[in-house]
């Protein structure tokens, strides 16, 4: 017989992060085989665009950060041919260069302690709503991780290779996890891998459900106080493990060749 069906909301919500907790662990993966794989993740998301976009995350001291080489697409990296570089952009593990436009990664890395991975593309939808100078609305239920949490850059600072562009950014983003930038595209920052790979999927999904909304009519909002209640109940780390987890799986069956045979997600 049930006996949890009057239980309050409340101890609902608690019992199931404790079991949460339990069920999902810390990843074996690297550092770079995370990276390699939310590459393929995304490209499979629709965040290609050539070679736009930089997806980095710290490396093992401080003032370095992992990305990928210039010249290779989203769908050519692995856990091999990625670069750690260091805040002027030299390399100082692997070979090729970085992206010049990963400059302002430096700025936020610098102004945000919290931030361990930066995720920015030029995807399809985002870039379409950027075109538009709108902000990201947040009105589903599926992408409440991002309400309140998405920041707007309206004017569009020009091709981000200098620190100036650094500044523009790292200051428009704030304190939020994520910003839609006008005329550009999107970023998004993650205390983890895991955290940034599972926002930029969001953000994306976010974004092409905004414009069929207001294709169709005019969008409404959510109740605030619901609206950030989902927001911090899908932000947890074991939420983003276990997202991640199912994100990297698929990808692997699609692209075995971007970690060492034989790793386990």
């Amino acid at each position: 017989m049930a006996s949890t069906l009057h239980d309050t909301k409340d101890v609902v919500v608690g019992r199931a992060e404790r079991q949460m907790r339990e069920h999902f662990g810390d990843s074996k993966l690297t550092v770079r085989q995370k990276l390699a794989l939310t590459c393929r993740i995304l490209f499979d998301g629709g965040h290609d665009s050539g070679l736009a976009g930089q997806i980095t995350a710290r490396g093992p001291r401080e003032g370095t950060y992992h990305t990928q080489r210039l010249g290779l697409g989203f769908d050519e990296i692995t856990e091999e041919n990625l670069l750690l570089v260091d805040e002027d952009l030299n390399v100082l593990e692997g070979q090729g260069m970085p992206n010049p436009a990963n400059r302002f990664h430096s700025w936020i890395y610098r102004a945000r302690e919290d931030v361990n991975c930066i995720v920015h593309t030029h995807s399809l939808h985002t870039a379409a709503l950027a075109m538009l100078e709108v902000p990201l609305v947040v009105s589903q239920m599926d992408t409440t991780p991002l309400y309140d949490d998405c920041a707007f850059l309206k004017d569009w600072p020009g091709v981000p290779v200098g620190n100036e562009e650094g500044e523009i950014i790292t200051a428009a983003l704030g304190d939020k996890r994520a910003i839609l930038l006008a005329h550009h595209g999107q970023l998004v920052t993650g205390a983890t891998v895991e955290e940034a790979c599972t926002l930029a999927n969001l953000i994306e999904r976010a974004a092409r459900l905004q414009l069929l909304a207001m294709a169709a009519g005019t969008i409404q909002p959510l109740p605030p106080e619901l609206a950030r209640e989902a927001h911090d109940w899908t932000s947890t780390d074991r939420r983003h493990q276990a997202n991640f987890a199912y994100y990297a799986r698929r990808a692997l069956r699609a692209h075995p060749d971007c970690v060492a045979e034989g790793t386990e997600i």
